[in-house]
């Protein structure tokens, strides 16, 4: 296990060391991110070549457990903020580098007090150092709520960013630091259990954190070499500043000449089918009608969607129920794809979400 350990985590910091495209260089905030994640998953291989050569696992579950925390704390800790500096567009505090700092501290202070108090080797399984390991386990599960707890904030923010600016058949962009910010929480709670009852529960850790921090590697690695999803979000993040800078301000009100002049390039947009094209986002659509993004953005918030997604969704269901009125024969997957839509499924959701019908519910209606 420990030798598959090895191949497989070398693999991939070789993989997030030397194997983005060269484009990535130029992103600072992902390359900062990028090399955050390097740095965790470069402890991984020496935690699994000392466990090898040493036969930790072989002496007992202390030290095993040990070395575990001496290298997975740290390397939780990067991957995290890797992820955080990605969410955030590369605005990660001080602070949230402290509390990763002061967590390792207090975790290796735990476990060399132990060590000296019983004047014992360190790796001596004694009853100390399992209290030690025990209250290092509990930092790391703090220390892992913290982040955890800050990059679901931050992904609840993005997600209602993109729902303001990005069509929502579009939303999976997040999707995967979802699941990463939920597996790495989800360690972070297994590990006093896992270190308290026995040495299956440790073992079935060891292989959930490993999968935690292989999801997070090639996922991380996959979003890279997508260009576009670094540009979209990007965006996103812009969107959020504007959507929260007008939520600061109170009501917003706008010129008539402002409003006529956005709703009449708005109309002639719907009439050349702007609105059906699949994947559009605010800024193809700002830059098709000819208004800047903060113009449309105040337009949307004096009406009922207040933002781009549901103002979008309801120009395609409208569009969506025409085409049923008039080519009841059509297939549901033509009508989704003249509607704007990516894909049957994801119609049907909408299409009764909006109306409390399904397509075919609503022709018989007619």
């Amino acid at each position: 296990m420990q030798f598959a350990g090895i191949v497989l985590t070398s693999g991939l910091t070789m993989m997030l060391a030397f194997m983005l495209p060269q484009w990535q260089s130029n992103s600072k905030v992902f390359g900062r991110s990028r090399w955050l994640m390097t740095a965790g998953t470069v402890l991984l291989p020496i935690q699994f070549v000392l466990q090898y050569t040493l036969h930790f696992r072989q002496m007992g579950v202390t030290q095993a457990v040990m070395v575990n925390l001496l290298f997975f704390v740290p390397a939780a800790c990067l991957i995290s903020l890797a992820v955080m500096n990605l969410l955030r567009q590369g605005r990660v505090t001080k602070r949230d580098w402290a509390v990763g700092a002061v967590t390792y501290l207090l975790v290796v202070a735990a476990l060399l007090t132990a060590a000296i108090a019983e004047d014992q080797p360190l790796l001596n399984d004694t009853p100390e150092m399992r209290t030690a390991e025990m209250i290092a386990a509990v930092l790391y599960l703090m220390m892992q709520a913290y982040y955890s707890g800050l990059n679901a904030l931050e992904l609840r923010r993005l997600k209602r960013a993109l729902k303001g600016y990005y069509d929502q058949d579009k939303g999976e962009i997040l999707n995967w630091m979802t699941v990463s910010v939920t597996l790495l929480g989800l360690s972070g709670l297994m590990a006093p259990i896992a270190i308290f009852w026995s040495n299956g529960w440790l073992l079935v850790y060891s292989m959930t954190l490993f999968f935690t921090i292989f999801y997070c590697v090639i996922s991380f690695y996959s979003y890279g070499v997508d260009h576009a999803r670094q540009k979209e979000l990007s965006e996103a993040e812009e969107s959020a500043e504007e959507t929260g800078l007008n939520e600061e301000t109170g009501s917003v009100t706008m010129a008539e000449t402002d409003r006529k002049h956005i709703e009449e390039a708005i109309e002639k947009w719907i009439a050349k089918g702007g609105h059906l094209k699949n994947g559009i986002n605010m800024a193809q659509v700002v830059k098709e009608i000819g208004v800047p993004r903060y113009q449309l953005t105040q337009w949307l918030k004096t009406t009922e969607w207040e933002l781009f997604n549901p103002w979008l969704t309801h120009l395609r269901v409208e569009e969506a129920k025409q085409l049923l009125k008039e080519h009841p024969e059509w297939s549901i997957e033509t009508i989704a794809d003249n509607s704007g839509f990516s894909s049957r499924s994801y119609f049907q959701t909408i299409f009764k979400k909006q109306t409390g019908m399904t397509p075919a519910q609503y022709i018989e209606a007619e």
